[in-house]
């Protein structure tokens, strides 16, 4: 298939001050990248998947320490997977279609808050050992308790907030069958059904992500960790979960048939000491207007908004201080409650991972668009303003009319736009890497909601520079809205001709303060909490 990407230099050699795409970046954190997992800040972005959602067996804590302990060294880190997607990148780019050249397959884990307390319990064990590690030197013993994670949604699980905190289908007398959705139907994750971690395995070829699962599952049941060598695994699988993307020509897409994964955001933050090596490219020329985004569209945000310890945006940062562009406290020595620790001193490099395992029925979905379509609109306007995209992924602010697939497929101008004010042509630049915008109309804003409703998902779930005030009387600017955003790491699955569910997959460190806002008509059977260990 043809290659979609944003231009780009190669990034197979040192930085260079000479890089537009590459500033000085010296007063950002250098990221430690060899201990962060890599589905977090570089992401997997393959085809294939399996979630293994696994329950610590009774008794069983010191087998389950140890079988974790040897699946470690297989752990991919963000530099592992970094190096993977820019090596990707660049063959691809090359050639011109995607190939079959450079192939891998990943494996991340996360563990609940069940998991981490069973392991860590008051950490009086862990900070013995804190000589042994240079950041816990100076750490004091309480540190290292587990109690220290402040975040209810991580602390209670998903099944204990279903109903009252997630608006989820109600529980229902004994005797009585509950609604599709209700936590008593979920396939993990509900009542009694709680996975205590999951392991998540990535693959480009779903004959090596067969072979990797088949190896993780060996350790688990037959005892065998190596050549003549067998232990107790102390975990065993509630629910194996597949995920592939869609076939063409629907590949990128989810199952209602809109280009997914659009506006994720921007990375402040190095991947080495080097104060040009920064993990997300500056691609947008409009260096004085945007001086910090991606790509245009795309602001870069610090980086505790998705990894702790290291600095947050700042909620309460005026325009004279810089607005969005303002760091805030660190996000796990200042992240919680009053500004104290969001969680123990180990926690450092980590991230919340949280699951909802949701079913599109797309012939509802499309049912309900012929059958509601207002005069004067077709479906699939209709359906656009729904989701505020076409299903090439154009926005309907530039388009309101039409889709305009160009547009659509163009990473450099597909997430060009703001609600409250105009955009710009960028014509093609003289820098190589630079992104150029001259898909023409541009946006004209949109402050009213005329073009893309107030109600459609995009704005919904990212309303840009929308001001106003929340249901709780709160201000609402960018800057606010910049404490509130996710990686999504979701990927389809399921037959794609019947009615087809997708796995929410989504990393932050305040999961209380972010949530899954969803236009589309949905409904949830499993859904998990848990974290992401650095």
């Amino acid at each position: 298939m043809p290659v979609r990407e944003v231009p780009a230099v190669t990034l197979l050699h040192s930085p260079s001050d000479l890089d537009p795409t590459r500033p000085d970046a010296s007063k950002e954190p250098e990221l430690a990248v060899r201990n962060i997992q890599g589905n977090i800040l570089a992401g997997f972005n393959k085809d294939h998947q399996v979630h293994l959602y696994l329950r610590i067996l009774d008794g069983q804590v010191e087998a389950f320490r140890q079988w974790l302990g040897r699946l470690v060294p297989f752990i991919a880190t963000t530099s592992e997977v970094l190096a993977f997607n820019r090596l990707f990148k660049e063959v691809n780019k090359r050639r011109g279609v995607e190939t079959r050249t450079v192939m891998a397959t990943w494996v991340n884990v996360a563990l609940s808050f069940r998991a981490l307390k069973l392991l860590a319990g008051d950490g009086k064990a862990l900070s013995k050992h804190a000589d042994n590690f240079e950041g816990y030197r100076k750490a004091k013993p309480d540190q290292f308790d587990v109690e220290k994670f402040t975040d209810a949604a991580f602390r209670e699980g998903m099944a204990k907030r279903s109903v009252d905190v997630l608006s989820d289908p109600p529980d229902v007398a004994k005797g009585k069958q509950p609604m599709e959705g209700n936590r008593h139907n979920w396939l993990f994750g509900g009542p009694g059904n709680e996975p205590d971690l999951v392991v998540i395995v990535a693959s480009d070829s779903a004959a090596e992500l067969a072979t990797q699962v088949a190896q993780i599952e060996d350790t688990i049941y037959s005892g065998r960790t190596g050549p003549n060598s067998f232990a107790h695994s102390g975990v065993t699988v509630i629910y194996k979960q597949y995920g592939n993307t869609l076939p063409a020509p629907l590949t990128g897409h989810e199952h209602f048939g809109f280009l997914d994964g659009v506006s994720q955001p921007g990375i402040r933050g190095r991947i080495s000491p080097h104060p040009h090596d920064v993990l997300t490219l500056r691609q947008n020329p409009e260096k004085d207007q945007y001086p910090n985004q991606g790509k245009p569209g795309q602001d870069v945000l610090w980086p505790g908004e998705f990894v702790f310890g290291y600095p947050g945006q700042d909620p309460k940062a005026t325009d004279a201080q810089g607005g969005i562009n303002k760091a805030g406290p660190n996000s796990l020595t200042h992240g919680g409650p009053e500004g104290g620790a969001a969680g123990p001193v180990w926690a450092q490099d980590g991230s919340y991972l949280v699951v909802r395992r949701l079913r599109q029925d797309v012939a509802k979905f499309h049912k309900f668009l012929a059958d509601n379509t207002p005069q004067g609109m077709t479906p699939d306007r209709f359906g656009a303003s729904l989701v505020g995209r076409w299903t090439s992924g154009a926005p309907i602010i530039r388009r309101p009319t039409a889709d305009d697939p160009p547009l659509g497929n163009d990473d450099c101008a597909n997430n060009h736009f703001e609600f409250g004010g105009p955009s710009n042509t960028i014509p093609k630049p003289v820098a190589n890497g630079m992104c150029s915008d001259e898909h023409d109309p541009q946006s004209l804003g949109d402050i009213a909601g005329a073009r893309c409703p107030f109600a459609g998902h995009i704005r919904k779930a990212y309303p840009r520079d929308d001001t106003g005030t929340s249901p709780l009387k709160d201000p609402i600017s960018e800057v606010t809205t910049q404490t509130h955003r996710l990686l999504r790491r979701g990927i389809p699955f399921g037959d794609p001709f019947i009615p087809r569910p997708i796995l929410a997959t989504t990393l932050t460190t305040e999961i209380a303060a972010c949530s899954l806002p969803a236009t589309r008509p949905q409904s949830r059977d499993s859904s998990s909490s848990s974290r992401t260990r650095g």
